[in-house]
């Protein structure tokens, strides 16, 4: 396994990969219409130029994507996918810790997933992320916004 800058011409794929992932949050909350569902080619590219993208190819077929960016002392990672027959092999966790160490200069690492993703949310707190605020979408969705100190710890 190994994880990689994503180019340009990896993005229709990255587009495929991230509509295949988010199905199973799609049923989970009962709305076929989230946003990384709806996100289109040219919402994606605008997105690119702006962020740092990762990916993670096995036997030639793209299995995971993260990006982030940096905003103050805080980079912020968004859209950690992995096709659902990947997941459980480790790759978003590993994914997440390239993210964290993106921007030497960051002091946190912030992202977010919705209450009802248990699975995300015990991966995140195992790695040391921690719930700082709330934020109801709708009815059935509420963002559950989580923090990480990537501050070294004296030894």
């Amino acid at each position: 396994m190994q994880i990689q800058r994503a180019a340009a011409d990896d993005l229709p794929s990255i587009l495929h990969l991230q509509r295949r992932a988010y199905q199973t949050e799609a049923e989970l909350y009962g709305d076929p219409n989230l946003p990384p569902l709806r996100q289109t080619a040219a919402e994606l590219l605008a997105e690119f130029a702006g962020r740092c993208f990762f990916k993670i190819a096995e036997r030639g077929q793209l299995v995971g994507s993260v990006r982030c960016w940096l905003e103050a002392n805080t980079v912020h990672i968004e859209r950690l996918i992995v096709l659902p027959e990947w997941q459980g092999k480790g790759l978003g966790t590993a994914l997440l810790a390239r993210a964290e160490r993106c921007f030497a200069e960051a002091s946190y690492a912030e992202l977010f997933t919705g209450h009802r993703s248990e699975r995300n949310l015990r991966l995140y707190h195992r790695l040391g992320y921690r719930e700082v605020r709330r934020q109801a979408l709708s009815p059935h969705l509420t963002l559950v916004f989580l923090r990480k100190d990537l501050s070294p710890t004296p030894s």
